[in-house]
């Protein structure tokens, strides 16, 4: 993105003409290598959330910061990286007041504001050298689970959220800096499991150094260098092509996020201008909403990430490496305070939660400019449930991030969305496997499904959401902060919203209790209690009247749509004889609800009064005598096994 001068030749380089086989080798040897990282963090890390949910990004940086290659786990730190470096190196160069970036150095910082989302993102850089000249970086952010702070699901500043490390040298020329590892170990909870994440982190980013040494010393350091700004020039090549291919003009979008987790009910605006000029979009976020003073603000650098994503997207979605020319025809405009470059000390706990749908927001404004390469609104939350408490069998305590149930995508002007996927941001993140769920923590998955009738109707229909039901099989604390379970995913060009998101509570021996504002806090959940995550589905592309009648009969037929919905939104009529759908009469219902102008689109939910923040205890006098194997039955048989 542009928010630096194009990259040029180091100045003391001189001007190296690329080799085209050389650049081509480059190319790949860049994409391998970052892979290759990503592969030895996996293998090594502690927590389920990185080896398992994917929940980090890897790259490759130039001397000055800029993106080379990235192993994405999660687009929306394609800039986290990239200006933190940047960050350590206005922090340690020759301006700063400190000692300068020396071999052997690794550089680590959480700092919300500067990395732009929330303290559990460790970021560790180390500087790669030749021949005493700095000239990249290998950079790792991971998500730890506990970075210390409170584990009530409300805060309203960065102080209550845990640990902030400031930028530091966690390795001074090689040599570790316990000082600071003994500040990490003594503010987090799981310090063993913290230490290992640190170790494989550290891993993942020397094994970037060496690969890049080795490319430097097998096809010369000018070269190499050289190569590295063929490949820019050439993306940002292709980038430019494409945007001047859109329509020129000035295009515009609304939406809202439910609240912000404090001030339930009130409604957040996402307003964002999308201005395309020859070669060159901007992106225009000065009217998003202000930063809120729950816990979903982000960091700058979140703000343009959101812009990054939806501009890579839509001009270059499959080109690799993703690397910093693919951005230089972007201009992101940012004023700080607002709830995507929220200043201290605003909360960042749920940072991932609306740049979501800021990239929802984009893709809609540019719906009539380029309604063949825009999606219609999902899901766009990560629908995550927050669990702790301590094993039976040892009392061992433990943190478990539960949720990414993955949701419906909106649908497009060819396909249906996609069942059951990760929201937008996050990219390669996956679920927690049941089994692993399992077998580390007292839980049970009792259910995880789709969800039937959650995806927006239409002459493409949007992708369903799921639903999953986790029984407690011990004391456990549960926070959830979902959002858009009012505000649903939209539809486009007369397609049906789609389902919003949820979480409900199913006490041992009583009624499903449902939070309509999405935010359960500090809940204490006994044995036989469980608790249901459902994610929204994709809002539907067209109308859908015009749906493919084999495609209506056979979502019918998978149990994707029911017969109610069908009837309702796609004016089906069912043969008597139970053979599928009367064609004919099928068309003449189609042919009324057209010139009664139907389907139409209920409203979204008006705001609730607020529920509760918490429920710290119950009793359940009625099997107060059950063994535990008995509440098992009990329990099961009322939820999903009747």
């Amino acid at each position: 993105m542009n928010d630096a001068a194009p990259l040029r030749p180091a100045p003391d380089r001189a001007v190296t003409k690329a080799d085209p086989v050389v650049t081509e080798i480059v190319r790949n040897c860049l994409i391998a290598a970052t892979e290759e990282m990503k592969t030895n963090l996996m293998r090594t890390a502690y927590n389920m959330i990185i080896y398992e949910a994917l929940d980090f990004t890897v790259g490759l940086f130039d001397a000055e910061g800029n993106i080379l290659s990235i192993g994405l786990g999660l687009p929306m730190f394609i800039r986290g990286i990239a200006d933190t470096i940047k960050a350590k190196l206005r922090h340690f160069g020759p301006e700063g007041t400190n000692q300068g970036i020396e071999p052997g150095d690794i550089l680590l910082t959480n700092d919300a504001y500067i990395t732009g989302s929330h303290l559990n993102h460790m970021t560790f850089s180390v500087p790669i050298f030749h021949e005493g000249r700095l000239v990249a970086f290998s950079g790792c952010m991971a998500h730890w689970p506990d970075i210390g702070g409170t584990l009530d699901g409300i805060t309203t500043d960065i102080f209550s959220e845990g640990l902030q490390m400031p930028i530091v040298k966690a390795y001074r020329r090689g040599v570790p800096n316990e000082e600071i590892l003994s500040i990490i170990q003594m503010n987090v909870r799981l310090p063993e499991r913290a230490m290992g994440d640190l170790r494989a982190q550290i891993a993942s980013v020397k094994t970037g150094e060496k690969r890049f040494q080795e490319m430097i010393q097998k096809y010369g350091c000018d070269e190499v260098l050289a190569a590295i700004d063929d490949i820019m020039a050439q993306s940002e090549a292709r980038a430019r092509e494409r945007v001047r291919a859109f329509p020129d003009g000035v295009y515009e979008a609304e939406s809202f996020m439910d609240d912000d987790g404090v001030a339930a009910g009130q409604r957040v605006p996402i307003r964002v201008k999308v201005i395309v000029d020859g070669d060159r979009m901007t992106i225009d976020l000065t009217d998003v909403s202000n930063q809120v003073s729950g816990f979903y603000n982000s960091g700058e650098t979140a703000g343009k990430s959101c812009c990054g994503v939806a501009f890579k997207c839509l001009t270059s979605p499959l080109d690799l490496p993703i690397n910093e020319g693919q951005f230089r025809s972007l201009d992101v405009v940012l004023p700080p305070g607002r709830v995507v470059s929220a200043v201290k000390p605003a909360a960042m706990r749920m940072w991932m939660t609306y740049p979501m749908t800021i990239v929802d927001t984009v893709f809609k404004a540019l719906s009539s400019a380029l309604p063949e390469q825009v999606m219609a609104g999902h899901h766009a939350d990560l629908i995550v449930g927050r669990v702790n408490g301590r094993r039976p069998k040892d009392n061992s305590f433990y943190i478990y991030l539960g949720g990414l149930i993955g949701g419906g995508w909106g649908a497009k002007y060819d396909s249906d969305g996609m069942n059951a996927t990760i929201a937008m941001n996050d990219g390669d993140t996956h679920n927690g496997p049941s089994e692993q769920v399992e077998a580390k923590y007292p839980l049970l998955v009792e259910r995880y499904a789709l969800r039937p009738d959650s995806g927006g109707a239409g002459t493409y229909r949007g992708g369903l959401g799921t639903e999953q039901v986790v029984q407690a099989r011990a004391d456990i604390r549960f926070n959830a902060q979902i959002d858009r379970v009012k505000c649903r995913p939209w539809g486009l060009f007369d397609g049906l919203p789609a389902a919003g998101n949820g979480v409900a509570i199913h006490r041992f021996g009583e009624d499903e209790h449902n939070y309509p504002s999405g935010k359960a806090f500090n809940l204490v959940l006994h044995s036989g209690d469980a608790y249901i995550l459902r994610s929204g589905g994709g809002g539907g592309f067209g109308s859908p009247l015009d749906r493919d009648v084999d495609a209506l009969e056979n979502d019918v037929r998978q149990g994707y749509v029911s017969r109610e919905a069908a009837e309702r939104d796609y004016g089906a009529v069912f043969a008597a004889d139970g053979s599928g759908l009367d064609r004919p009469a099928t068309e003449r219902r189609q042919a009324e609800m057209r010139a009664q102008g139907l389907p139409q689109a209920e409203p979204d939910e008006p705001p609730s009064p607020a529920e509760p923040h918490g429920h710290h205890g119950h009793h359940h006098h009625t099997h107060e005598h059950l063994t535990e194997e008995e509440r098992l039955v009990v329990a099961l048989s009322r939820r999903c096994c009747s």
